[in-house]
């Protein structure tokens, strides 16, 4: 493996600097360590806005941001074949060096200033202070908290050094800039942003949650002969919500067909519970769905079930992060009973699809690699078969993209050919939008996608931040995020 020299600050390094180096070590590179004097510590106020959070949001333990004691400095046993410089501001060398930018700066409390003033940074992986060779858009997932925000943006930047690390030592580093360099200012001060911006945010989101439910969604389906979503961009006219009393909520439908009849798996969320099952919808002849029921119950929480029927068996592939695993289920006596099959995959995987393609089936997942969000970080698997080996792809994480990494139901074929991915985009937040992106390559040695469509909600759906699209013959299922009060159904 590499040579690699890693500049840190000399005073008040970074947790999520510190977590670098061990994730380089353990790839198996031969690790240095180097000081520069670095940017000076974080401000005041920024603690403190950061202690405070911590025991709003009771998040114990340090955070990525959280300054550690020391890094201590040590060399390498071979000359360096790699600088990676976390500090910001390492001098020039003759050795190829990788730095950060966040937000367009080197100096990583950009990243906290960001997310108090509400934007979404990005964080560039420069190759000697010139081109970009690798590039992350974090998912925030707690808007209204600046301390979590940015736990989730370090744990990205993670996440991109080590990736970057992989590709040079298997020289597949870009060698034309990937995107255009952001500007290299630190856009505002934190104390402003915080003050301005994110404590009103905070107080905001705090009266939202006392009135009503953190999240409720709501499933709408749809018969239909005509071209959908898929084919149209557009959510068009024509659908129906499937009741709930507003005690719980189901999202994530997969219809299925079975014996001329039209069944959806949900995820069926009790709000007093906080753990969702597997429940499915029967429809009748004449299109009405009847009464939901749960089918499929673990310790842990379940959602987006994808059901398929392969080699004359039906299956399902729902998530189960919470497991550390995604585990295979087969249809014991369709559509109520499920026997686990067999675990594809170890890890913290989200919405795990299945894709058959020439001959190999691939999953697009997304994969928590330790910290941060669910949302942002793409990760694709392969195997000859449903029971594997399922491996992981060389070039994973595929890509680090809030906007896009995040399967939103099956791939589909359009009238014009394509192979499209749903694909949710949290920009606005989670569950704030769906796209529809093309795969335009998959091998062992490329994936590729386009950048998403956006789906435009108009129409007669009453919920147009949407986050799942299915259909299976003439059935179209898509799923909307409303606003629900406590102790009640109504809006």
């Amino acid at each position: 493996m590499l040579a690699i020299e890693v500049i840190v600050p000399q005073s008040a390094p970074r947790r999520w600097q510190q977590l670098v180096i061990e994730r380089l070590e353990a790839d198996g590179h031969d690790v240095a360590v180097a000081y520069r004097p670095g940017p000076a510590s974080w401000p005041a106020a920024a603690k403190a806005a950061f202690q405070f959070e911590q025991r709003l949001f009771r998040r114990p333990g340090p955070l990525l941001g959280s300054a550690v004691q020391a890094i201590q400095a040590r060399s390498g046993n071979r000359p360096a074949a790699l600088r990676l410089d976390l500090a910001g501001d390492a001098a020039p060398s003759d050795v190829p060096t990788i730095g950060l930018w966040f937000d367009g700066s080197g100096a990583d409390l950009s990243a906290a200033i960001a997310v108090a003033a509400g934007r979404l940074p990005v964080i560039e992986a420069v190759l000697d202070k010139k081109t970009v060779v690798g590039q992350a858009r974090p998912m925030v997932d707690k808007r209204e908290s600046t301390a979590l925000g940015t736990e989730d943006v370090f744990a990205r930047a993670i996440t991109l050094v080590q990736s970057v690390a992989r590709a040079f030592a298997a020289g597949r580093l870009p060698l034309e800039p990937i995107a255009e360099t952001h500007a290299r200012d630190q856009r505002g001060r934190f104390t402003s942003a915080y003050l301005g911006a994110a404590l009103p945010r905070l107080g905001r989101e705090a009266l939202r949650r006392a009135r009503f439910r953190h999240a409720h969604w709501r499933v709408g389906y749809r018969f239909t002969d005509a071209p959908g979503v898929a084919d149209t961009g557009k959510l068009g006219t024509g659908w129906s919500v499937l009741p709930d009393l507003g005690d719980h909520f189901y999202a994530d439908p997969f219809p299925f067909w079975w014996q001329g009849r039209p069944f959806v798996f949900v995820e069926d969320y009790p709000h007093a519970t906080g753990k969702a099952v597997i429940s499915v919808v029967a429809f009748d002849a004449n299109g009405v769905p009847g009464t939901p029921r749960v089918v499929l119950e673990e310790a842990h929480h379940l959602s987006y079930p994808q059901v398929f029927e392969r080699d004359g068996v039906i299956w399902m592939l729902p998530e189960a992060s919470a497991s550390g695993k995604l585990t295979l289920y087969r249809a014991s006596g369709f559509p109520d009973g499920w026997v686990a099959e067999t675990v594809l995959v170890e890890g913290e995987i989200s919405d795990a699809t299945l894709f058959e393609h020439e001959g190999m089936l691939w999953l697009f997942a997304t994969d928590r690699d330790g910290r941060g969000s669910t949302s942002d970080t793409l990760a694709v698997f392969s195997a000859p078969a449903l029971a594997g080996p399922w491996r992981p792809h060389p070039a994973n994480p595929i890509l680090i993209d809030h906007r896009m990494a995040r399967p939103g139901g099956a791939f589909v074929r359009d009238r014009e050919g394509r192979i499209l991915l749903p694909v949710q985009d949290g920009t606005l937040g989670y569950g704030g939008g769906l796209g529809l992106s093309e795969l335009l390559e998959l091998s062992q040695q490329a994936v590729r996608l386009s950048a998403p469509r956006p789906i435009d909600a108009a129409g007669d759906w009453p919920y147009p931040k949407i986050h799942t699209l299915n259909r299976a013959g003439r059935l179209e299922m898509i799923d909307g995020i409303a606003a629900v009060r406590k102790r009640s159904g109504k809006k």
